[in-house]
């Protein structure tokens, strides 16, 4: 039974939904809000989002992009806006299909199933090494490379959300302002002061010195660097 998560505001929509794929043998997930939704995306590991555009507390063209900064997960945008250059954006922003409201339940799980069977070699590589561990951007886990046993390194949904966009752009320096508008929104591309408190706490947990690290690195005035 594949797990969805499935972000949609309206009440009914959202009920109709879950009752709709369940009987299709989708495991569903439900969130009413972007906030939620990046949440659950970290905790509970869906295999596909079907995602509505119009969100309370963020745009879900927003939530898109969070979504692809740190994962693979297929997601299909279901909306009621139905101009051309709405889905445009909507692909162009990672979408892997559109489906327009209203719209038939059966047709929506097929197009569900049909995303689910991308082939597992057209996603990015979802297992990452930052120094002494192997990341594992797909099953939200953390182990040593090595294979010795140590204490389990457990990061926070936040956490997760940022180390996941470092770590999907090796080498680059990620400017602070588009850390904070994607794991946080951009409502907070201000708040400076995210990005200092949870990237200390990210180095706490995963380098050797954290007062000197090696692969989670600042760049003065600028932004984060992930160094393989």
């Amino acid at each position: 039974m594949k797990r969805v998560l499935v972000v949609e505001d309206d009440p009914p929509m959202l009920k109709a939904l879950g009752i709709g794929l369940r009987a299709f043998d989708f495991s569903v997930v439900a969130a009413a809000d972007a906030g939620t939704a990046l949440d659950l995306a970290a905790r509970s590991a869906p295999e596909a989002v079907l995602l509505d555009l119009g969100l309370p507390d963020l745009d879900g063209l927003d939530v898109l992009r969070s979504l692809r900064a740190w994962g693979s997960v297929p997601v299909v945008v279901v909306s009621g806006r139905s101009g051309i250059a709405t889905r445009i954006e909507a692909l162009d922003a990672g979408a892997d299909d559109f489906v327009t409201k209203p719209f038939a339940i059966d047709e929506l799980a097929a197009r569900l199933r049909a995303v689910l069977r991308r082939p597992a070699s057209l996603r990015p590589p979802e297992q990452v090494i930052l120094g002494r561990y192997t990341v594992d951007l797909g099953a939200y886990a953390i182990t040593r490379t090595d294979g010795t046993a140590g204490d389990e390194v457990h990061l926070t949904p936040t956490e997760w959300r940022l180390l996941s966009l470092l770590l999907r752009n090796p080498d680059r320096l990620v400017p602070g302002r588009e850390l904070l508008s994607e794991v946080w929104g951009a409502q907070h591309v201000r708040n400076t002061n995210y990005l200092r408190v949870f990237m200390a706490g990210l180095r706490r947990k995963l380098e050797p010195d954290p007062g000197n690290p090696r692969h989670l690195v600042t760049e003065p005035g600028l932004g984060y660097r992930f160094q393989p």
